[in-house]
């Protein structure tokens, strides 16, 4: 077997990679940003959630206040971050429908959307704290418990990730 043919399924398979990590990274961008398909109105879906929580731990008027507010606040800081996604997942469906695949830049694309996921991530995480400040102890516990239920479930909602508090 000559040296090429050899190399040939590990160029593949890297291929097969970068494609694979373009196409996830702008799937889970756009969960993140816009939540999941037919959900509708990131803000709308945002109080739905909202009120799922304060009903779930008994909440008061003003704990909805605060954390409507800092859902609000949240989707603000984030948009930037949303639309940057959106034109790197654009750029990366271009460079993969090219004539030639140009790897380096596929490369410093996947790069450039995991920063962009990163910050998503601090400030969802940051959201998140912020938001179980509002909540009592005893709020904190109930929430804590329901995530764990559904986790138990199979579910990837167990662990806080995409919805977090407001599933």
């Amino acid at each position: 077997m000559s040296e090429n043919s050899s190399t040939q399924p590990t160029n593949k398979r890297r291929a097969f990679k970068a494609i694979a990590a373009v196409a996830t990274l702008g799937f889970l961008g756009k969960a993140v940003a816009q939540g999941m398909p037919g959900r509708g109105d990131p803000a709308a879906m945002a109080e739905r959630r909202v009120d799922h929580l304060i009903k779930l731990v008994n909440g008061t008027p003003e704990q909805k206040t605060k954390l409507l507010a800092l859902a609000q606040a949240a989707m603000t800081d984030m948009k930037p971050l949303r639309e940057q996604l959106s034109g790197a997942r654009k750029r990366g469906m271009e460079l993969l429908a090219a004539a030639s695949i140009d790897r380096s830049a596929v490369d410093k694309l996947r790069g450039e959307q995991v920063q962009l996921m990163d910050g998503i991530s601090r400030r969802m995480s940051a959201h998140m704290m912020d938001a179980a400040e509002v909540l009592t102890p005893a709020q904190r516990v109930i929430v804590a418990d329901k995530m764990k239920q559904r986790g138990e479930g199979g579910g990837h909602r167990g662990y806080g990730g995409h919805g977090g508090w407001f599933r």
